[in-house]
């Protein structure tokens, strides 16, 4: 199936065809809300632990009420029986998406939370590192914005789809967004990573990026395999001297770059990062 005969909507199992949202949904008029993706892979839901404690913290953040019934226990059920009743169990990407009650113009007359699960099959492709290196390039048609928000997967995604729609385009297959100051804050759907002397640099949050939960594992466990990582700031010109470039998402786990604007890339420690902490065992 290429698209979930079921969706989850606030706890009931409906078919996708019979799923309403208001034209006065708050995150339809102003992108209010947030979401996680996800990645199931036989029966199990992958790095769990990590989309929960973002997604409770965006919450948070965002001043969603949030019932008491809602907790990451709740949520990872749910979530598992409708991979389920879609027949996703073996390879899956799930979207869990969070959006405000309806009430108020700007200003929200209801902060309690809403929620919606969808589920797709997935290629077998994702378990394991691409073959073909990976062609992007800068976006110049937007910046992120560094500020209290901008680490979260907000529902208001109008810069990455713009840049999403430039790839298409450009017949390549990423693009880097950069931040105000014209520095590195990451990619279309996907944190970036630079390799140079054997140390791995990525955006601190600080620099706009999404505070994505691949580039949250790999920080966590790449000193145990021996290998530096730094967040840092990061700029294009620095991306043109490394060694390796790679991006990094939960779906696809890591994804080395080819070709960024005329420079060609290797990619020995993407691939050692990858067997030995992504692709390991899925």
């Amino acid at each position: 199936m290429s698209e979930s005969v079921y969706v989850n909507q606030n706890g009931k199992v409906i078919k996708e065809s019979h799923a309403t949202i208001s034209v006065n949904n708050r995150s339809f008029r102003y992108g209010d809300g947030c979401f996680e993706t996800m990645k199931i892979n036989s029966g199990k839901l992958l790095l769990a632990d990590y989309h929960f404690e973002r997604l409770f913290l965006s919450l948070k953040l965002l001043q969603f009420e949030v019932p008491s019934f809602i907790t990451p226990r709740y949520l990872h059920d749910q979530i598992l029986e409708l991979t389920k009743r879609n027949q996703h169990e073996k390879l899956a990407r799930v979207r869990l998406t969070i959006y405000r009650s309806e009430g108020g113009l700007y200003d929200p007359q209801n902060l309690r939370s809403n929620f919606i699960i969808q589920t797709w099959e997935l290629n077998n492709a994702n378990n394991s590192l691409n073959e073909n290196g990976l062609v992007i390039d800068v976006f110049e048609g937007a910046k992120k914005v560094c500020d209290n928000y901008s680490a979260i997967k907000s529902n208001n995604y109008l810069s990455y789809a713009m840049a999403a729609l430039w790839v298409k385009q450009q017949k390549i297959n990423d693009a880097i967004l950069l931040n105000p100051h014209n520095r590195i804050a990451d990619a279309t759907i996907a944190n970036v990573f630079m390799v140079k002397d054997g140390i791995v640099k990525t955006p601190s949050l600080s620099e706009g990026g999404i505070n994505g939960i691949m580039r949250r594992n790999l920080l966590d466990r790449l000193p145990d395999i021996g290998i530096e990582i730094i967040e840092t700031s990061l700029s294009v010109d620095q991306l043109l001297v490394a060694d390796e470039i790679f991006l990094t998402n939960s779906i696809y786990g890591v994804r080395w770059v080819k070709r960024f604007k005329e420079k060609n890339y290797s990619n020995y420690i993407t691939t050692l990062i990858s067997k030995k902490l992504v692709h390991i065992n899925l």
